[in-house]
């Protein structure tokens, strides 16, 4: 089977007829082995997949889509791009379920920075793919999520949001837009700050872990 991004997997070390699904979305300028680092620390049930992004940057180094760093939010991103690995990834889930064990009803995506903007953008735009998010040092940028996206199905979908209040790289003002745009949609979330820049305090990790055991 060739899959239309690179990954790598941690099989479930608990097998079940179908395991539930932890996709791994890295940021800007990283790769696949970035949180796939943590995967050892994550519940034993799930699969743990990180995917590589398609755009090549430098050696070992890919973006999911061009930003420009001297924008507000909604000129940060190419859109284009953008909406492009939304539907590859969303793709990807597909490629993913046929091909593994997974339990197509059990699919967390977990994203970091430009992996948190895509997590929001899939699972708003595809909310019958994506039952939980944890979207982590990113925002919500409703120009990537498909036009007719607030007219979706919201009722089995869970976000844990959690941003780093000295983020030098994503301003933690966009990231605390996200909330109040997922209340009015009706959908069950989670938001926290933490006293670190651009990167996972431990204590946020073990929130969102804590949180995968609870909204199960």
């Amino acid at each position: 089977m060739q899959f239309s991004l690179h990954h790598l997997v941690r099989e479930p070390k608990v097998k079940l007829d179908k395991n539930p699904l932890l996709l791994l979305l890295h940021g800007y300028g990283s790769n696949e082995e970035d949180l796939f680092s943590f995967a050892s620390e994550l519940p034993d049930e799930y699969y743990v997949i990180s995917a590589r992004a398609p755009y090549d940057l430098m050696y070992n180094a890919y973006a999911w889509y061009a930003i420009n760093f001297d924008a507000d939010e909604k000129k940060f991103s190419d859109l284009d791009q953008a909406k492009t690995s939304r539907d590859l990834i969303a793709n990807f889930i597909d490629e993913l379920t046929a091909n593994y064990a997974i339990d197509s009803q059990k699919i967390t995506l977990i994203g970091f920075s430009q992996g948190c903007i895509l997590s929001y953008a899939i699972a708003l735009s595809y909310p019958e793919k994506v039952q939980r998010v944890v979207a982590m040092s990113g925002y919500f940028n409703d120009d990537i999520a498909k036009d007719e996206f607030k007219s979706n199905d919201f009722s089995n979908l869970k976000i844990f949001a959690s941003h780093g209040n000295v983020d030098q790289v994503v301003p933690v003002e966009w990231a605390r837009k996200a909330k109040p745009v997922l209340d009015s949609l009706h959908i069950q979330n989670v938001y926290k700050e933490y006293p670190v820049g651009h990167g996972v305090a431990p204590q946020n990790f073990y929130d969102f872990r804590n949180w995968l055991d609870e909204t199960k």
